[in-house]
């Protein structure tokens, strides 16, 4: 299984971000009235980004970036030019922004470090979704150097917590603990969840179940100190998940029907994740069902969480992964 964060909404916990959570950690020093309103509309838009409201936030970034090229603000351009680059991938429509991502590098140069931090970011991410994983790694490792040399921490958290996610094995964990370290150091209490999350399921791919739910409760104290349920919600599954690899399936199932419960209770408020959080949580009981031998009751509840995985795009954003868990049905259907 893939980390959350990882593809569509299952990209919150990471997706929360992975898809990057934060985009501050520097400002620019001029003092004109113009930089800071173009400051204050770039704040703007990259919080509605963390909100996960990427069309809004991307409109916000292109008229940003209009403006910007207008009064020959180039740092802004460059900013929310690459910043409604990554608006566009984030939702899987790379073609679109990639002429942002051109326009912003086009521009930049290392004598604007926010600007040029900014389009590494977004740079190796486009790389990473390429598949092109060493070409992904050396961008963000120039990143890190950059942002440590010209004191932006929060970008340099950032690089390194990509970095943990397309390195090779080893850089991974390293990376993983170099970006939680940093994030100890420096207080940025809201990046220590994701950080600790993509490490717990590292070790989930790996195997290592006891360090990945150390990793993940870890991660759940993070997320549970946020006031956003959705993040909290994502974390409980991921213990409950590991609780199952682990075979403790009665706390599993507990723990997993109280996240399916929470779910149901998000998509009757209106959530737009909901549905895929209802998804996944049903197929692990049904996987729990498995390991008990109740294979035609699992059967059932597969069918019923595919339903609901389809509907919310998991063929879209994760097709490898509905492509295995459509194999994972027949293999049970026809052992």
């Amino acid at each position: 299984m893939s980390k959350p964060g990882m593809g569509g909404a299952l990209g919150t916990a990471v997706v929360l971000a992975a898809a990057g959570f934060l985009m501050g950690g520097c400002s620019r020093v001029e003092n004109a009235p113009a930089e800071r309103t173009s400051d204050t509309r770039l704040a703007e838009a990259d919080q509605a980004f963390r909100n996960r409201q990427y069309e809004e936030a991307g409109v916000a970034y292109e008229a940003l970036a209009e403006a910007a090229l207008a009064t020959g603000d180039t740092t802004t351009y460059v900013e929310a030019c690459a910043m409604r680059a990554r608006s566009y991938l984030i939702r899987d429509r790379a073609d679109e922004g990639r002429p942002w991502l051109d326009r912003a590098i086009a521009l930049a140069d290392t004598s604007m470090p926010p600007g040029w931090s900014r389009c590494l970011g977004v740079r190796g991410r486009f790389e990473w979704k390429d598949g092109d994983l060493e070409t992904a790694t050396g961008t963000f490792l120039e990143m890190f150097d950059f942002c440590g040399k010209h004191g932006l921490h929060e970008r340099a958290v950032d690089a390194a917590h990509m970095m943990a996610l397309t390195g090779d094995p080893t850089q991974k964990y390293e990376w993983a603990m170099r970006g939680i370290e940093m994030a100890e150091r420096g207080g940025m209490m809201g990046w220590l969840g994701p950080l600790w999350n993509n490490l717990g399921w590292d070790y989930v791919e790996a195997g290592r179940y006891d360090e990945a739910r150390a990793a993940l409760e870890k991660a759940r104290e993070y997320h549970y100190a946020g006031t956003s349920e959705l993040p909290k919600l994502i974390a409980d599954y991921s213990v409950a998940h590991v609780l199952r690899l682990e075979g403790r399936l009665d706390e599993s199932e507990a723990a997993m029907r109280a996240v399916f419960d929470w779910a149901s209770r998000l998509k009757d408020e209106g959530s737009s994740d909901a549905l895929e959080w209802m998804g996944l949580s049903r197929w692990e009981l049904a996987e729990i069902a498995v390991s008990r031998g109740e294979t035609g009751l699992a059967l059932g509840m597969l069918s019923e969480a595919l339903g609901e995985l389809e509907e919310a795009g998991m063929p879209s954003w994760d097709e490898t992964g509905w492509q295995s868990r459509k194999a994972r049905v027949e293999e049970l259907e026809h052992p």
